[in-house]
């Protein structure tokens, strides 16, 4: 049985973080900025317009703490790892 992560990011989360910022009279322009995001994708992120299941997106919700997950590039995914890709190998070597 496989786990899936829950990726919904509730509105009520949305709201409290734009409140985070208010608070701490950040904008959001300046935080965009600050992490290398486009201020205007940190704004879609931040209305509930995207759906931030990869790319910027992810990593700007991630960031945030808007949702959990990890910030990585493709690079960083080792297909030697997968369970699959070890089951492949198995199979290549009773093929032989």
């Amino acid at each position: 049985m496989s786990s899936v992560l829950d990726t919904t990011i509730h509105p009520e989360r949305l709201e409290q973080k734009r409140q985070e910022f208010a608070r701490s009279g950040v904008s959001i322009r300046q935080w965009a900025l600050a992490h290398g995001y486009p201020a205007q994708l940190v704004y879609q992120v931040l209305s509930g317009r995207k759906r931030c299941l990869r790319g910027k997106s992810h990593a700007i919700a991630v960031r945030l703490g808007l949702k959990a997950g990890v910030i990585g590039s493709v690079a960083d995914i080792d297909a030697s790892s997968e369970p699959a890709c070890d089951l492949a190998k198995a199979a290549e070597g009773v093929m032989r």
